[in-house]
């Protein structure tokens, strides 16, 4: 939280202009670099409107240009280079669970995922990365990517707007929605993969069944 605070401090202390650059540049780069702290960019932002730094409309336009942009950076790459993202002996660069881990939620919810990117803490730039490599129709992909960057970006703003110069607050919750988000999608996970394997096990014993009694000496 110190960092943080350092942070906050020394976007408050740009001119205006550098904000809005400030803004934009860690926005785009979060879902290309992951470890780069978009939300806190962000809700400092935000903050930074209440307290008449700069404007709202601007700040809010950049946030959300950044984010897509970023989003469908990653997504052209994942295109380009396409089943290679799942080989592992291939750019070791790409941590290999999350992408499984996303293909199976594209398994289940297919353009959903891309839909609900924003709000999934900690799987965007994998998310865009999967969408690219299955080759999703990128008009859809850039009309939901900017949907849900939109409202999140909205909701980090006006959060840092509605609390100030106390946006460790909005941080706060955020850490805790992170917490709560991972874990209940490490249960869907693993209660589709579960069943999911029950369903193969079915078919495989059923397929069985018909040859068995194909097989099976007819009683004299």
């Amino acid at each position: 939280m110190e960092a943080v605070a350092g942070f906050a401090d020394w976007m408050a202390s740009l001119p205006p202009a550098w904000i809005y650059v400030v803004t934009f540049l860690i926005a785009y780069g979060e879902n290309v670099v992951p470890p780069v702290p978009g939300d806190v960019a962000i809700v400092v932002a935000g903050s930074l409107v209440a307290l008449g730094a700069v404007g709202f409309v601007p700040t809010l336009l950049l946030a959300i240009t950044g984010s897509t942009l970023g989003f469908l950076t990653m997504y052209a790459m994942g295109r380009r280079l396409g089943e290679a993202i799942h080989d592992p002996l291939r750019l070791r660069w790409i941590p290999r669970a999350p992408v499984r881990r996303v293909d199976a939620w594209f398994g289940r919810w297919g353009l959903g995922v891309v839909a609900a990117n924003r709000f999934l803490s900690g799987g965007r730039a994998v998310i865009a990365l999967v969408s690219g490599s299955a080759r999703l129709s990128p008009v859809p992909v850039a009309a939901w990517s900017l949907a849900s960057a939109t409202v999140w970006c909205t909701l980090l703003v006006v959060g840092g707007y509605a609390v100030g110069s106390e946006w460790e607050r909005v941080l706060g919750g955020l850490r805790v929605y992170g917490r709560v988000v991972t874990a209940v999608l490490a249960v869907v996970v693993g209660v589709a993969l579960w069943v999911g394997w029950r369903r193969r096990r079915r078919r495989q014993e059923t397929a069985k069944t018909p040859g068995d009694a194909a097989g099976a000496v007819p009683p004299r």
